[in-house]
This record gives structure tokens, sequence and C-alpha cells, in this order.
């Protein structure tokens, strides 16, 4: 690791508890010999160049919040890095608006030297761990029958399962025992599927317990308590050298390249176009739209009077955009036949698609690129924040990766036309299930009626609610998120049947209290007549008829 303090000597004072701060400043400067840890001020020969303040709970959020902003102001210009504690009941949000150049959660010691390095040299780090993926992972101790019997019985399969394999590599020269092994395993997957339907919980996956592994716990080889990397536990990781316009694209490209070369998992709840495209081909156009996005970014930093025009390039420069990201994707120099003649994959496909459609869920342009360009603050939960703001940077992410997959919709929607048109490409760029005709027109008119209920329904309820639907792509998942923002200008020019869906929405909301109201007084009237005058008639026949039979009864 290279150590940005090389040659100079750096002071940091460490506030911490006298044991952890002790400890840490020896490591710390065993590590390294260029930094002088201090743990009280008076130590101090000049002013310290990093403040690291290790806090054991937080039970009170806002007084540590309101400390330090103190502690930031007092020792400023040094950057102030905030250490916390592993169990913590806050959320990420939460987290982030501490606003500190530095927030680790119970970081190791390499974690804690990469920080100190990066802030020392002008730059951000958060790091906070992901409780509830931690707590995925974790089998409690206390087990019922169900779960017992599953676990038990997964673990004996997985058993057989691995001896079968070992059997079968190298395959036996006797067919027929090769016949019957494969059978036996047949049978063996059969009854693991039987056991998770009978015991297993609904979300549980295809083979999601492997208790047959050891935990390990060694921290110098970033192996923690739970058998899993340590990097995985950071549910946030945000590392910036530099806190400018630079360094945050940077890192928001590479966290979206990382997310996407692990493969892409649909959890909208919708039908995607790009699900049609082979596993490599989706990877392969979602990194050469990135790509492209980087081309372009660089291009129009470029550009003097950027702030002005950068918008209009961005419309201009759309089509080509994808026409280069298609290219990259299908391959230059691919021939495949089409009607008898060995035709150029990439040049036909780029004649045929239509690059001028726009999807008009996409915001406005300035938000995603302007930060990117020209350093403009992001307005995020109602503040002004600079683009390296953990909470901007975030946002921006968003919006980057909602522009990915809306333009890969675009593109992937364009294919699977062409697609139907020349069969000799599907094996080439769908998936296999998709060579056959009928799935591939299923799926077409699946798009389709889909389309057309978002346009017609969903859509201008979205306008009315002032909401509007960001895909993000998060560790491989393409997930829906809705983000209210003013929506007049849209609802304005909507269609005339789309007026009507937002104007039945209104007449609902208006009527709603009415009829709730008229329910309940007719609910209450229910009673009255039930209980006062159906139930005293009732009452005083049946008082009646007794009378009348005890003097019958008297009277014999």
């Amino acid at each position: 690791m290279t150590n940005l303090t090389e040659g100079v000597s750096k002071q940091i004072l460490l506030l911490a508890p006298n044991l952890l701060g002790e400890s840490l400043a020896v490591q710390l400067t065993n590590a390294d010999p260029q930094l002088e840890v201090f743990l009280r001020r008076d130590q101090l020969s000049r002013h310290p160049s990093l403040v690291i303040w290790s806090i054991e709970t937080l039970d009170m959020p806002t007084s540590v919040q309101l400390e330090l902003r103190l502690l930031q102001e007092y020792w400023k210009p040094a950057p102030v890095l905030l250490i916390l504690p592993k169990k913590l009941k806050l959320k990420t949000n939460e987290f982030l608006q501490f606003d500190c150049p530095g927030l680790l959660q119970d970081p190791d010691l390499e974690t804690l030297r990469e920080s100190i390095n990066t802030l020392l040299g002008g730059g951000r780090v958060v790091r906070l761990k992901d409780q509830e993926a931690n707590e995925k992972y974790t089998i409690p101790t206390t087990m019922g029958l169900g779960q017992w019997l599953l676990i038990s019985g997964i673990q004996q399969i997985n058993n057989e399962i691995q001896n079968l394999d070992r059997l079968l590599n190298p395959p036996p020269q006797n067919s027929f025992k090769e016949l019957l092994l494969f059978g036996r395993k047949r049978e063996l997957s059969t009854s693991k599927n039987l056991l998770y339907w009978l015991w297993g919980p609904v979300q549980l996956g295809i083979d999601p317990l492997e208790t047959n592994q050891t935990p390990i716990n060694n921290s110098n080889s970033g192996i923690g308590a739970t058998g899993f990397p340590l990097q995985e536990e950071f549910g946030t990781s945000i590392s910036l050298k530099k806190r400018d316009a630079i360094a945050v694209w940077k890192v928001i490209k590479e966290q979206l390249e990382e997310s996407i070369q692990g493969g892409l998992i649909n959890s909208t709840g919708s039908i995607l176009a790009i699900e049609a495209l082979s596993s490599s081909r989706q990877k392969g156009l979602l990194i050469a739209l990135l790509n492209q996005l980087d081309q372009v970014v660089k291009r129009l930093r470029k550009v003097e009077d950027k702030k002005i025009s950068y918008k209009k390039d961005w419309g201009e420069l759309q089509p080509e955009l994808r026409q280069q990201a298609l290219r990259s994707m299908a391959g230059s120099y691919v021939r495949l036949p089409l009607k008898g003649e060995l035709t150029p994959v990439g040049e036909h496909l780029l004649a045929a698609a239509d690059f001028s459609s726009i999807d008009n869920e996409l915001p406005e342009v300035g938000q995603m690129l302007g930060p990117l360009l020209t350093n403009k603050p992001l307005i995020v939960e109602g503040q002004l924040l600079p683009a390296d703001d953990p909470r901007a940077l975030m946002q921006l992410k968003m919006f980057i990766s909602n522009w990915l997959i809306r333009t890969a919709e675009l593109i992937s929607a364009e294919v699977i036309e062409i697609c139907g048109q020349w069969p000799e490409l599907r094996s080439y760029l769908l998936n296999p299930q998709l060579i056959s005709t009928r799935e591939l027109e299923r799926l077409r008119n699946q798009l389709n009626s889909q389309s057309r209920w978002q346009n017609l329904i969903q859509i201008p309820i979205q306008l009315y609610e002032s909401k509007r639907l960001f895909y993000q792509v998060s560790k491989g998942n393409i997930k829906p998120t809705l983000i209210t923002e003013p929506r007049d200008e849209e609802l304005k020019k909507l269609g005339w049947w789309q007026q009507q869906v937002a104007l039945l929405v209104e007449v609902r909301d208006a009527l709603a209290p009415q009829i709730q109201t008229l329910i309940r007084k007719t609910g209450d009237l229910m009673v009255i007549v039930l209980t006062q005058v159906i139930g005293r008639a009732i009452g005083l026949v049946g008082r009646g008829i007794a009378q009348g039979m005890g003097r019958s009864l008297s009277r014999n």
C-alpha cells in the first residue's frame, strides 16, 4: 500500500477510551513510522493533520452529531475520522447525516490505515457495515423441529451428492454403473427439493444452507467470524482520493461496474426487455453503455461553456452513444447467415435499429450531469450538498444506474424486434429459451401489454402523486425506487385518456371521506335498528310467549 505521508511526519490526535486509544496508537505507529499519534491535546507540538474520534456507544445520535460539529470547527482544517462501534440500531441515512469526512464502523487495522492515508491526501471515506446482510447468514442457535429436520437432511444429502461427484469424476468405464450413479444423484436432488418444500421458508433459494463449512476467524487474512470476506460486511463503502467531481464519477463508475460483473437479478416486479438477452450480452451492453457515458462525460468536460451547452450536446450525443454501445455488445466482425448470405451482425443491427426513441420517465439531465461537469451541488432531503458528500454521491449513483437500465431497455427492445425477423440471430444474442418463435412472440406481447398498462394507467397515477420510478443497480439486483418530486408541468401535458385516469384518482380522493362517513353512519343506524327496534320487538314477543305459556300451565 502506498504511503501518502512518506517523508513528512504527520501528527494525529486520537480521542478514544484509554485502553483502546493506547492500543490503536501503538499499532498505527508500528505500522507507519511517519505517523505520530497522540492521545491528549497538550502533547501536540503543532496543529494536527487528522483527528480520530472513537466512540463506544451511540445512544444519543443528536448529541454525537452536535459534538462532532464542534470538534470539526475547533480543529479546522484538520479532517475528523469518526469510528463507530459494530452493533448499532441506526439506519445508513442517519449515519450519513453526521457529515464527517471519515466515517468507519468497526474497522480492522488495514482498513483504518487506508482510511487515514485517504483523509490525509484530502479525500473522504465512508464504510458502514451491512447489519441485515450479516444477520442473513447467521443461523439461530435455537431451532424448531422443522428447521432442525431441514438442516440435518440437507447436510446428509449434500454429503451424499459430494460422494457421488467423486465417483463420477472421472466417469466409470461401466456405463450401467454410471447410469445408476446419475439416477441416485437425481433422486437425492429431488429429495432435497422435497425437504425445501416441506420445511423451508418461502424465500429460501436453491442452495441457501452450507452448514458443513467451519467458521474461520482470522483477522490477518481478512476473513470474519462468519467465514465471509470482511469487505462483504460493508454495506456502504465509499473511498474518494480527492473531493472533486472527477473522483466522484470514478467511484460511481467502479461501483456500477462491480455490480454488473456479478450478473443481474430482476427485482423490479416487472418484465424487463434486457432479460431477453443472454447473461453475457446483458453485462456486455451495460458495461458498453457505462464506458460510452464515461467518454461523453470526458468530452463534455472539455467544452468551454459547458454550463450552458452540455444539455443540448447530451441530447445530440444520445443516438451515437447507443449505436456505439450496441456495436460493442454485438461485435464488429461477427457474421451470421441472413436469407442465405453471411451478413455482419453489427452493421445490420445499426441499420435496422431506431435510436431516436425517448424514455419520458428519465429525469432532467442536469440532475445527473450537472454535478459531474460543473461541480453543481445537489438537493438531497432539502439540503444543498456537494457531489462528494456520501448522500449526494449515492443519489448521483441512483440517477446514473436509472439512466443505464432505461437506456439498455430501449436498445434491448430494438434487438428483440430485429431478432423476430432474423431467427439465426437469436442463438447469438438471446436467452436459449427464446430461440423458439412462440416464446419470443409471447415475450414481445407481454412487453407490449406491460408498456400500454404503464403508459395509460401507472404513469398518470405517478404523475398525479408527484412520484418518479427509478431503477437502481445494487449488488447485482435491479431494484425499483419511487422518488417524490414536483411533476405538475408533466401532468398538464398528458393525453385525454391519461387525464381521465388522473381525474378518477382525484375523484376517489374527494369522495373517499364522504363514502367513509356514509358507511359509518349507515353502520350506526343498522346497530340502532337491530338492537333498539328489532331486538326489543323480539324480546317483547318472547316475553309474551313465555307469559302465555305460564298461564296455560297454571290453569292445567
